[in-house]
């Protein structure tokens, strides 16, 4: 019997045994013009793998890269565009660079910070209007991570606090219900039967 853990490891696992088989007889074909054509053949069975993405020219180029990865970067064609190094695959990934910012209420989060930032710039009537929909927005985030009702002066404090007193609630202003903001909780379905 012939085991695939017996056989020699694939580069590239999701193009498959038979597309690597390919490969390896590309490496064999002595013509460089007939190596040439072929190839192109091997890439278009590649892009048949997925169709949807064929005809975009970076993943055409990361087929051919691909292909020379499955070559073990000895296959000798006209490449269309510069084949990746050996060195490459090796390369370890650039750190990336997380943001490290203090965010003083966590649950209401760094976006709603920059939010209440934009919202001070505003004057008149779409203030107040940003104020309501802001201050609606920071209830129902509390309400996401407390289930317990919350009163609405807690939330204009937590607004007038995060804004530097900037961003003042009017008098009389009422948030949306914690009910309405949550939403109504459906009854788990049972699959009971009635008798």
């Amino acid at each position: 019997m012939d085991y695939n853990s017996k056989r020699k490891k694939l580069a590239l696992p999701e193009y498959g045994r038979n597309i690597q088989n390919m490969v390896d007889y590309l490496m064999t074909i002595e013509d460089r013009d007939k190596r040439n054509k072929s190839a192109q053949t091997v890439i278009d069975v590649m892009g048949n793998l997925y169709p949807f993405l064929r005809d975009v020219p970076e993943f055409n180029h990361k087929l051919w890269d691909h292909l020379a990865i499955m070559a073990d970067f000895k296959l000798d064609i006209d490449y269309p565009y510069d084949p990746p190094s050996p060195d490459s695959l090796l390369e370890k990934p650039n750190k990336v660079p997380y943001n490290q910012h203090y965010i003083k209420y966590k649950h209401y989060g760094r976006t709603l910070e920059l939010i209440i930032k934009e919202a001070e710039k505003y004057e008149g009537e779409e203030r107040e209007i940003m104020i309501s929909q802001i201050a609606n927005h920071m209830k129902k985030s509390y309400l996401a991570w407390n289930k317990d009702a919350v009163e609405d002066e807690k939330i204009f404090g937590d607004l007038e606090e995060l804004s530097d007193g900037k961003l003042v609630i009017k008098e009389g202003m009422q948030l949306a219900d914690s009910k309405t903001l949550v939403g109504k909780k459906k009854k788990p379905v049972s699959n009971k039967k009635k008798k």
